[in-house]
């Protein structure tokens, strides 16, 4: 889990796994004899981004290039990109564009286009062929996808943390049947004089209204829900 982002409007959006936090995932294209290396790692801030792109130019210093892209936020307010080096516009835009209009789901006549927090790379080993302009821009373009092709992305969902106070005794009973329901209990917290259960509800603006609900049948109207803020946490 990691804290609200300030001021998001989305509520969910899409990312790599956690597992590409600190493992990025690497894939390579030849063209032309050209070696063109994509990475992607998953990133939640510009400074880790740019950390991973000073790393990988210092782990393939015999590169001529070593151009990047990357989004950041639930709303991807923080797009950047860089050429480096490669004539302008022909690789960190194209980079970011295989990012930023990757296709993430959606239902018949709609198209989700959400994929943030994550960084790539691509690293250039130059066979001695010039592929133009537009050349480029392809090959930037596909080495990104293809290393999109290898990741199995999952939704990152805001979340409201409910809290209920139960009594010791009904504690494990109310536990159980918001399992049954279908209510995610994230812990109980036993205190002195009570236990706390805390449920993990979609920021929804809708989820909170039927848990009330659910709670009153449980508890036979002697419990509250109070709210203990809202997290972000990647759904299974």
């Amino acid at each position: 889990m990691s804290e609200e982002q300030p001021g998001s409007r989305a509520s969910r959006y899409t990312v790599l796994p956690a597992r590409a936090f600190g493992t990025p995932i690497v894939h390579e294209l030849e063209i032309r004899r050209s070696r063109f290396i994509g990475h992607l790692l998953r990133v939640e801030t510009e400074e880790q981004a740019r950390a991973f792109i000073a790393d990988l130019r210092r782990s393939h210093h015999e590169a001529r290039h070593a151009c990047s892209a990357f989004l950041l936020g639930a709303d991807r307010d923080v797009m950047r990109s860089s050429d480096d080096g490669e004539p302008a516009g022909t690789a960190g835009l194209p980079m970011l564009e295989a990012l930023s209009l990757r296709e993430t789901g959606g239902s018949p006549g709609t198209v989700v286009r959400d994929l943030s927090d994550v960084c790539a790379v691509v690293v250039r080993y130059f066979g001695g062929v010039k592929l133009g302009a537009g050349g480029l821009v392809r090959a930037y373009s596909d080495a990104v996808s293809a290393t999109l092709d290898r990741a199995r992305l999952c939704t990152r969902q805001r979340v409201v943390l409910a809290g209920v106070d139960a009594p010791h005794a009904e504690a494990g009973r109310w536990e159980n049947e918001l399992r049954s329901a279908g209510y995610p209990v994230q812990e109980t917290r036993y205190g002195a004089g009570s236990a706390t259960l805390v449920v993990a509800l979609p920021d929804d603006g809708r989820s909170g209204a039927a848990f009330g609900a659910r709670i009153a049948s449980i508890s036979s109207g002697t419990a509250d829900v109070r709210s203990l803020g809202t997290e972000w946490v990647d759904l299974p």
